[in-house]
């Protein structure tokens, strides 16, 4: 079929999701035209909205439609706390477990010098503001724990000492090499539980 035609640039289209192949696409392209017409207007409208109107938290950099994201707005969270995440979905796998009620900096990643990602990609300058301004006392380094999440989490366990704040980590219990959005609340509820100075 012809990437030129409205079906074909529909399936070229949902590819950009991550792990939609060729075949996924082209079921999901048909199944919308053939039995969900609507539910493909729903989800155009709203992807469109989302797009337009979804942007970073000023304090967290988390994903929000307003200034601050609801956590950040909270009064009722424990301010000396800072839990240092890669990704939006960290943020929502450990809020899942209810045990942890400070607050978040979100990376949007880890370091990378190969990929290009150092300190000013991640946010750093942010995070030294935010700790400059007094509220924090405890970092929770709840970065992945893969090669580059770990020297993520020991590049702003350095800068946290060097402040003079605890840098604490996560406890074992997420295995090596995997990611948080994929560990079950009762594993993340441990993990941070158990979290260990770093």
């Amino acid at each position: 079929m012809s990437h030129g035609s409205l079906i074909g640039q529909l399936i070229e289209a949902l590819r950009c999701l991550p792990g939609v192949g060729p075949k996924s696409a082209q079921r999901m392209t048909y199944h919308l035209l053939e039995r969900n017409r609507a539910g493909g207007r729903h989800l155009a409208r709203t992807l469109l909205a989302a797009i337009d109107q979804i942007g970073y938290c000023a304090m967290c950099r988390n994903f929000t439609e307003h200034e601050l994201c609801q956590l950040c707005a909270n009064a009722g969270r424990d301010r000396s706390q800072l839990c240092i995440v890669e990704m939006p979905t960290d943020v929502m796998a450990i809020e899942a477990t209810t045990s942890y009620r400070g607050l978040y900096f979100v990376l949007m990643g880890h370091l990378s010098p190969l990929d290009g990602i150092g300190p000013d990609e991640l946010g750093i300058d942010r995070l030294l503001t935010r700790l400059g301004e007094g509220e924090v006392r405890e970092l929770i380094l709840a970065t992945n724990p893969t090669v580059e999440g770990e020297a993520t989490a020991g590049y702003i366990a350095e800068l946290a000492r060097s402040r003079g704040l605890k840098a604490t980590r996560i406890a074992c219990g997420i295995p090596m090499g995997g990611e948080l959005e994929y560990s079950d609340s009762g594993t993340l509820a441990h993990a941070l539980v158990g979290r260990r100075d770093f």
